[in-house]
């Protein structure tokens, strides 16, 4: 089964938890077996990290500014070769297990949308695949 999550964003770099809303998804339509979640973005990716303390999304967005600062002599002609870069380094897809038509996810870990050339709207895609 594959759904899809369109969002919108509202900064030019932005992190959204969207734990929620791919795990009403999987409430919906998965006893057990694997979600999969992915972002056909260039400029875009999805991690799952701490979702508990906002601070630990604020460190991390620093830091990516940090290691991939927007201008740096890239010679991508668009402009925006450190949004290619951050969506490698934060990666286009997760798995995660499903037990009991829920994800099997740690207790302070939740899923995250990472825009990394916004705003814009995007598309998220689910799979869920029965096990």
């Amino acid at each position: 089964m594959l759904k899809k999550i369109n969002i919108k964003t509202s900064s030019h770099t932005e992190f959204l938890d969207i734990t929620e809303k791919v795990r009403q998804i999987v409430r919906e339509n998965l006893d057990e077996g694997l979600c999969v979640v992915y972002v056909p973005h260039t400029t875009a990716g999805v991690f799952i990290n701490e979702n508990a303390d906002p601070d630990v999304i604020y460190d991390v967005k620093t830091q990516l500014e940090k290691l991939v600062p927007w201008i740096n002599n890239y010679r991508h002609l668009e402009g925006n070769a450190a949004a290619h870069i951050k969506s490698i380094l934060t990666g286009n897809s997760v798995s995660v297990i499903v037990e009991n038509r829920d994800l099997l996810l740690g207790t302070w870990q939740g899923i995250f949308f990472a825009e990394f050339d916004g705003p814009r709207s995007r598309n998220i895609y689910v799979k869920l695949l029965k096990g």
